[in-house]
This record gives structure tokens, sequence and C-alpha cells, in this order.
């Protein structure tokens, strides 16, 4: 009897470690402000780009991306000869390649950052995953373009404006496919535990999903202070060889925002 029960038991252990969903990806694209104010002109903003797990603190190497920009007062500004790699430590201890960029900010107005990276080979998935992420940074005051669309192949247009939430405040997006809203989409949120400070009792506590509705739009309630990252999966866009066999590309639509807390 107990030889049958301690099978059963194993057999369980077994079949809900199968089931157990896959760590989220996330490509990240991180400013060091999001509001930026007249006085602090003359400091440049920072951006570290790099593919993470946000809430586990671990991190994945990437490849130089394919564009990285930022648009602003309706002019799209190439920036990707900014970009130079940089070794970030997750909380593991250990180092993996990503990118820092440093821009200033000449022009009052919302500005538009996005990166658009190599594809990702993920094995444990048997998928190549390619993120397109954009974060928005307000500058000086003038708060103009950040619900603008870039045109990406796949986009989140914000529809609450994505700077200056406090925690606790909804956020709203349309999930976007070549400029078509995405019907149903799924969307995953994660927050960014930079510190290891947050703990996930269960692995959904961790990475949280929404759906979109009809019209693409997803809705979101943000509980805590900090960095939020939103990733939509909007289609399998083709395929591309690995060791000589066709594997899918999942193309997403990344958006970070920030919460504040209430002082």
């Amino acid at each position: 009897m107990q030889a049958r029960a301690l099978s059963a038991l194993l057999a369980l252990t077994a079949l809900a470690g199968a089931a157990a969903p896959a760590r989220a990806h996330f490509q990240m694209l991180l400013p060091s402000d999001d509001i930026v104010e007249v006085t602090e002109r003359r400091q440049p903003l920072a951006l570290e780009v790099r593919f993470w797990h946000p809430f586990e603190g671990q991190g994945m190497d990437m490849e130089r991306p394919e564009a990285f920009g930022v648009r602003v007062a309706g002019e799209t500004l190439d920036l990707l000869e900014r970009l130079q790699p940089r070794r970030y430590t997750d909380l593991k201890g250990r180092a993996h390649q990503g990118f820092l960029a440093t821009y200033r900010l000449r022009m009052p107005g919302d500005h538009v950052f996005y990166v658009v990276p190599r594809p990702y080979w993920e094995p444990s998935e048997q998928v190549f995953i390619r993120q397109i992420a954009k974060v928005v940074v307000s500058a000086y005051g003038l708060e103009e373009g950040w619900d603008e669309e870039l045109g990406l192949p796949a986009e989140i247009i914000p529809l609450s404006r994505p700077y200056g939430l406090y925690a606790g405040n909804v956020f709203q997006g349309i999930v976007k496919r070549d400029g078509k809203p995405v019907p149903y989409a799924t969307v995953e949120v994660e927050y960014y535990n930079a510190d290891g400070s947050a703990r996930a009792e269960v692995p959904p506590l961790a990475t949280q999903f929404v759906k979109a509705d009809a019209n693409g739009v997803f809705t979101y309630g943000i509980p805590r202070a900090g960095w939020w990252g939103f990733s939509a999966l909007v289609d399998s866009s083709g395929t591309l060889p690995r060791d000589g066999q066709p594997r899918p590309l999942e193309l997403g639509a990344v958006i970070w925002v920030r919460a504040h807390p209430v002082r």
C-alpha cells in the first residue's frame, strides 16, 4: 500500500513539473528616469537594454539589436550606434551580455524609445523569440507624443499616459500587429524585482496574465511602485532555421511603465 501511494505521489509530482509554465522572458528597455525636468537638462539619460526574467532576477545573453531609436516631435532618430556592450549581473551573481546607451534630451516633449532585438533561441521551448520593446520618457513638461504609434511590427499603444503613474493606478493599452488591433491577445505582466525583495509564493504571482478584449485593449491595476513590463504575444511570425529544421518565431510587443509611490 505504501509503495503504491509513493508511486502515485511521484507521478503527480512529475505531472505537475511537466505542466508548470516556463518563466516569462522580457525584453527590457529601462531609462534612468521616466520624467526629466528642466533642472535636469544637463544630465544625460541612460538606457539599459537586456533580456531578462524581471521578477525572478535571472538574465540571459542578448546579441546586438537590429534597431534602436527614439521618436520625438514627429521625428524618428536612429540611435543604434550609441549602444555599447555592457555586462549585467543577475540576482544569482551571473553576468550576462546586454547594452547601455546614453542620450541627452535636447527638446521638450515625450521621447518614445524603442528596441528591435535579434531573435533569441529558447531551447526549453524550441522556439525563437523576438520582443519589440519601447518606453516613454517625458521631457521638460511638454506632455505630447506618448500615444503616438511608431509603426512597429508589434506594438502596444498606451491608452493611459505611461508616466506619472502612482502605484494603484490602472494602466491600459492596445495590442497591435502591423497597425491593427489583436483581439483577445494574451498579455504577460511582471514587476522588475531589481533587488530581489519581492517574493512570489506560487508561480502565478510572479508572472500575471490578462487578456485583451475584442478591440485589443487590456487593463491592469498596478499594485506596487517600480517598473512594470507588459508583454503581448501577437502571433507566430514564420520560422527560422535551427539545426537544419524550421523553428517557429514568436513575435511580441513590450512596453515598460514606472509606478511611483504616493509620498
